[in-house]
């Protein structure tokens, strides 16, 4: 999708997103809308900056982090990030998973994967719980473009090995009060430009304990009031980020829908 921008608007997106409403271009190659922090530019200065290593239960690496910046294979003289660890080889999820260092409410996110390989896995996780899936050739509710066993893949969004995808996510995160969860998280989603999520609800942390912040309190039902980072997994397999941008937002309703 041909990413537009409208510079002139940025006042009047400014007072949008001030109330709690989310507008921006999505696809491959989409820029940053205002107010967006760019956090992965495929440069190993910003991965080193701006992402450590989540050391959850499984993990098994040590910093600095061992994901690598290689070429971009669909354009020449561009660097991106490669999701290698040696410790994850044979797919040890948790054992070498990187994580943003700041941490997150709701949010607008931005990120651009491509899966080098058949049979590639990672996933992208917000807020360090909740896992919208990256994983070549599974079309369940285990697969590309999931929310992991909440959604059915949206598999033909996906533009398949050795290119570029893109997910363009708003997420709500859960509402407490007195200490009890009164709303659970919201997230919408559009993957290559097509909208394919919706409003949909988050109910619990599925994967127990190394897929992320209270994954193992109540097996995944125990969710608690606190923010938590982007996190990119690593399976021991090449996949490859880059162009991932995110905006902080205050989304006072329970509606994360938003529009191109």
């Amino acid at each position: 999708m041909k990413t537009r921008r409208f510079p002139d608007l940025s006042c009047f997106f400014l007072l949008l997103a001030s109330v709690g409403v989310a507008h921006a271009d999505v696809g491959v190659g989409a820029m940053p809308i205002e107010g967006a922090e760019t956090i992965i530019d495929g440069s190993r200065e910003m991965l080193d900056a701006k992402w450590i290593y989540w050391e959850g239960p499984g993990f098994k690496s040590a910093m600095p982090i061992k994901w690598k910046i290689v070429e971009d294979p669909t354009e020449e003289g561009k660097t991106v990030v490669m999701s290698d660890d040696p410790v994850a080889a044979g797919g040890k999820y948790g054992s070498a998973d990187i994580v943003t260092k700041k941490e997150y409410r709701d949010f607008r996110l931005h990120i651009e994967f491509l899966v080098m390989k058949p049979g590639g896995n990672s996933g992208v996780y917000l807020q360090n719980r909740f896992e919208i899936q990256v994983l070549d050739g599974d079309k369940t509710k285990h697969g590309m473009g999931a929310v992991i066993n909440e959604t059915e893949s949206p598999y033909e969004a996906y533009t398949g090995v050795g290119k570029w995808n893109a997910y363009d996510i708003t997420f709500r995160t859960a509402r407490f009060k007195d200490g009890k969860m009164v709303e659970k998280p919201l997230v919408s989603m559009y993957f290559n430009g097509k909208k394919v999520h919706l409003n949909q609800t988050i109910n619990k942390v599925w994967g127990g304990p190394n897929s992320g912040l209270d994954g193992g309190n109540d097996d995944g039902n125990g969710i608690t009031d606190r923010p938590g980072g982007l996190k990119l997994q690593c399976e021991g397999h090449d996949v490859r980020y880059r162009n991932t941008w995110i905006k902080e937002l205050n989304l006072e309703k329970p509606d994360t829908d938003f529009t191109e």
